[in-house]
């Protein structure tokens, strides 16, 4: 190696010399050379090593590809691609919203302002988080590998929030001109169908189950202009009735099991699918659904949300006050949003107007700015 990268810098000095000059210290120069020449094919053997390594790791015990289509069993290690490397991300030694967070930049698709508003974080912030948890894994030399089928229980928890927050992108994008992301709504449905099939626990069952009954609603949730349609004013004939039968199905076999959290909201979810008109929506036991959820500050918005539908718009703005002034969810537009929503229902319409102008200057999307505006029309009448 040393003498094939000698001769690469005495031929590139044959190149540059006459073109440039001839160095100060020709010996120097061809010594630098042949160094950063002799590192490039380092670099790119260990790049050809890796790669053949990696390949190896991805074949099972009986030598299949992750593309043989043959038969899987339940437990069985061959699973997809994507899913592997989410797998692998997920590694224990980093802190479990460092995992999370980086899984979801470099193999979700998300880019870091995604990801940080997913956290309701800054970007800056964010961005830090995740090269921390990049230094770790050089400095700690956590390998990139498939884990062994005992060792994917304790990854889990960090595989569920990865899928179910690219899910939750594509079910309501935190930028841009379009209100979901069908590709990743899919990409994440996708996924958890085969993790159901890797690990019949009951929380990947209770988050597939989620996922399909919220999706069940895709189709209604933008009209024909692309504008946000309320949950209320949707079509209910139009929803996935295959999508919402599957949901219900995942429940009710795996009813009388570990209640999670992704149960907890799937269940939620699943009141809403039952209800044939809004009116006949089952507030109180939404609310109920929300009091097993842990303290967060989205559980806590929705919940006072479903204590204004339950109990009354006044009730539920006196739970969203006391949100505000906990300060946890300033600069988050869903919040004003609410607020408008039941000072509207309550008709107090100055207050509510203020709480969409709120709203209009904090949303993320054209389509979700278009509905604050209408909406701010109309109690300005």
């Amino acid at each position: 190696m040393a003498e094939d990268a000698a001769a690469g810098a005495f031929e590139r000095a044959l190149t540059t010399w006459p073109r440039d000059g001839v160095p100060r210290n020709p010996a120097a120069w061809l010594t630098t050379a042949a160094r950063n020449l002799a590192l490039d094919r380092l670099r790119r053997r260990g790049v050809e090593t890796g790669k053949l390594q990696e390949w190896t790791t991805m074949e099972d015990a009986r030598g299949r590809t992750p593309d043989d289509p043959a038969e899987r069993a339940v437990g069985d290690p061959d699973w997809d691609d994507r899913l592997r490397l989410i797998f692998t991300c997920a590694h224990p030694a980093l802190p479990l919203e460092a995992r999370v967070a980086l899984t979801l930049r470099t193999v979700g698709g998300l880019s870091t302002l995604e990801v940080a508003k997913a956290f309701l974080v800054n970007e800056s912030t964010m961005a830090q988080r995740i090269v921390r948890a990049k230094e770790k894994i050089t400095n700690a030399a956590i390998p990139y590998e498939v884990p062994a089928p005992d060792a994917l229980p304790e990854r889990l928890d960090a595989v569920l929030a990865v899928l179910y927050l690219i899910y939750n992108e594509g079910y309501k994008a935190t930028s841009g001109t379009s209100l979901q992301r069908p590709d990743l709504a899919t990409e994440a449905i996708r996924l958890a169908r085969l993790l159901v099939g890797l690990l019949p626990d009951p929380e990947p069952v209770a988050l597939l189950a989620l996922m399909l009954l919220q999706h069940a609603r895709a189709a209604t949730r933008v009209d024909e202009a692309g504008d946000l349609v309320p949950l209320e004013d949707q079509d209910r004939s139009r929803w996935d009735g295959s999508e919402i039968t599957e949901g219900l199905a995942l429940l009710e076999a795996s009813a009388g099991r570990r209640r999670g959290a992704y149960r907890v909201q799937a269940e939620i979810q699943a009141v809403h699918a039952l209800a044939p008109y809004a009116s006949d929506t089952d507030w109180p036991a939404i609310l109920s659904r929300y009091e097993e959820l842990p303290d967060a500050p989205i559980v806590e918005l929705n919940r006072a949300i479903a204590v204004g539908m339950a109990d009354g718009p006044q009730a539920g703005l006196a739970a969203l006050a006391r949100l505000a002034a906990s300060g946890r969810l300033d600069g988050y537009h869903l919040l004003p949003a609410a607020q408008a929503d039941l000072s509207r229902r309550a008709g107090l319409h100055a207050a509510a107007a203020a709480h969409y102008r709120a709203a209009i200057g904090l949303a993320p999307t054209e389509p979700e700015r278009r509905y604050l505006e209408r909406r701010l029309a109309a109690v300005e009448v």
